[in-house]
């Protein structure tokens, strides 16, 4: 697949971009038409949409030519014609009316930027994000607090990973190069001979297992470096080894268990190997499916272990701090794999239903009312971009405002997000901060998919 007209532009782009000298440390060059807004980031020229920003395509440079277009996915128009829901009863319905502060581009583009230094500056030397003790780097001033569970590091150390990937760094190219390098090479310290990053120590042990493939997967493809296919090879392979016989997945390997929320993260790494030529047994894709849609009611929501139940909550203070009825986390993780596994919600209506019901219930920062949770905003801006459209602009409408108006601006924590939504407790500051940076993404972190 080629595009003459943008591979021309890139070989000129490039020449006057050359002319400021700019390198993989630097910030990406850009140069703005009256309709799009082209940057070169290390050896990738992006399109995007000047009013939107949204990625409208991208080029991969080498040597200072354009090359071959290599998109992970192919684009398409926005569905307009998809079904917005009305406005729903309640709180939920009031929010999606209230009069937003607007954030201009340059706003997001600010966050974004000092979410990634924020993880940059909270690296272990060792190539580690420290779920627990990250705040060792604070060593001038008051440190940050947050802590998570120090059984977290391995998935935590992947959000990072995937954080700046996504911003546009790989292993060869970008600011973040050598942060990349670092966790890369950490993670595959931590694997096993059985492909399992990290231990079974916790009872959680496979979301960082999973997490931690995904972020090897995507390192693999965007670096281009063999060294890392074996191990994202094998991350791939415990993923098989750990699904239920003609099912999905769960907390342990094979016990007859699955839920929807372990199942999301390992299908995407799945999905990521088998873009990026590795080996995938195509059945556990098409029975992630079969799952989704054996849990997911007429409505559009989607279920944790079965149709209508919702997400899960700890025991005690937990579930009343965070009502699991100010969520539909789940829901956003089902129409997100649908997406990556090929559905059309042109075709399929589900889609659309599941749409309608995050449009329910927006992003909105607000620590008293328990509707903080950056689990379900990071799934539901990533499938709410897929669905495009008025869908996209509403969702972004209460997202923007609640991603970047909560991001801290001050001290040793300036850049990262307080880690007190519903998962908090358990990821940290890290994982908050790495969920918030990669919504920022959303815009270009894949392009629009059709199958």
């Amino acid at each position: 697949m080629r595009s003459k007209p943008l591979l021309l532009l890139g070989t000129a782009l490039l020449s006057v971009l050359a002319s400021f000298s700019v390198t993989a440390q630097q910030p990406p060059g850009m140069l703005a038409t009256a309709d799009y807004l082209f940057v070169v980031r290390g050896e990738w020229l992006f399109q995007f949409d000047v009013h939107s920003l949204e990625l409208r395509n991208k080029v991969r440079l080498d040597g200072g030519a354009a090359a071959e277009l290599e998109p992970v996915f192919e684009i398409v128009e926005e569905p307009e014609a998809l079904e917005v829901a009305g406005a729903p009863n309640g709180m939920a319905g009031d929010a999606i009316d209230e009069p937003q502060t607007p954030r201009s581009r340059a706003d997001i583009a600010q966050a974004l930027e000092a979410g990634l230094f924020w993880l940059a500056t909270h690296q272990d030397e060792s190539g580690k994000w420290d779920a627990d003790e990250f705040m060792k780097h604070d060593t001038k001033g008051a440190p940050c607090d947050g802590a998570g569970n120090p059984t977290h590091d391995v998935g935590a150390t992947g959000l990072a990973m995937l954080a700046m990937l996504g911003g546009g760094s790989t292993l060869r190219s970008g600011p973040h190069r050598d942060n990349l390098k670092r966790a890369a090479t950490w993670l595959r310290q931590q694997q096993g001979d059985n492909g399992l990053f990290g231990t079974n120590s916790s009872n959680d042990f496979i979301y960082g297992h999973a997490i931690a493939t995904y972020a090897m997967c995507e390192a693999y493809g965007l670096s281009k470096m063999k060294v890392l296919k074996q191990a994202a090879q094998k991350g791939l392979n415990y993923l098989e080894m750990h699904r239920n016989p003609y099912s999905v997945w769960r907390y342990q390997p094979r016990d007859g268990d699955n839920d929807t929320s372990v199942t999301a993260w390992c299908l995407m790494a799945l999905k990521s190997g088998k873009d990026f030529g590795l080996e995938v047994n195509p059945n556990a894709l098409k029975l992630g499916l079969a799952y989704l849609d054996e849990v997911t009611e007429p409505d559009g929501r989607c279920g944790y272990t079965r149709r209508g139940e919702r997400s899960s909550r700890n025991t005690g203070e937990h579930a009343k701090r965070f009502p699991a009825d100010r969520t539909e986390a789940l829901t956003a993780a089902g129409l997100l794999c649908r997406f990556f596994l090929g559905q059309n919600p042109r075709e399929h209506k589900i889609m659309v239903a599941a749409a309608n019901r995050l449009l329910k219930q927006p992003p909105k920062w607000d620590p008293d009312a328990g509707t903080i949770d950056q689990y379900y905003w990071y799934f539901g801006t990533y499938a709410m971009y897929q669905v495009g459209g008025k869908h996209w602009r509403a969702w972004s409408k209460r997202m923007e405002p609640a991603v970047v108006g909560s991001q801290l601006t001050a001290g040793n924590a300036a850049g990262s997000w307080d880690p007190v939504g519903v998962w908090g407790e358990s990821g940290g500051r890290v994982y908050s901060t790495a969920l918030m940076t990669l919504s920022l993404e959303a815009y270009y972190r894949y392009a629009r998919i059709v199958r």
